[in-house]
């Protein structure tokens, strides 16, 4: 039997986790918004990807999420959720990540980016305090 499965990235900053099975929080992981140019980039591009990727921290952590993952998919279908601060670059790129090992794998996910066309807050307050509401790269 195929099972099915879900991926979902989110941003805590734009409310509760998702309803899931798994749910990761990325926020560990290096933040590409604190570096000029990866900000106004996000988790598909290949230069945040790899900024990510680079964290030592990162290799460890998806290869124990894959195999829980498929694990998890040997009994039951799986809805899984990754999460961090705004929900454009790290858990965008872990959500693609995934998606494209269980491609290989031969399951068919669905993928959703619940918060990546959201402007990052800072952004936001940055634009208030200049007392305008246009945003940069509009």
């Amino acid at each position: 039997m195929v099972r099915a499965v879900s991926i979902l990235s989110f941003a805590y900053s734009r409310g509760a986790a998702p309803d899931a099975d798994l749910v990761h929080d990325m926020r560990f992981l290096r933040n590409p918004h604190w570096q000029d140019g990866l900000r106004h980039l996000t988790g598909l591009d290949a230069e945040v990807g790899a900024y990510i990727a680079g964290d030592g921290a990162y290799a460890g952590a998806l290869a124990r999420i894959e195999a829980e993952l498929l694990e998890r998919l040997a009994d039951d279908d799986v809805r899984i959720a990754f999460g961090c601060t705004g929900g454009r670059h790290r858990s965008v790129h872990v959500a693609e990540h995934v998606a494209a090992r269980l491609r290989a794998a031969g399951f068919s996910p669905s993928l959703e980016h619940r918060d990546l066309a959201t402007r990052p807050r800072d952004d936001i307050a940055r634009s208030q305090e200049a007392g305008t509401t246009a945003f940069q790269g509009d």
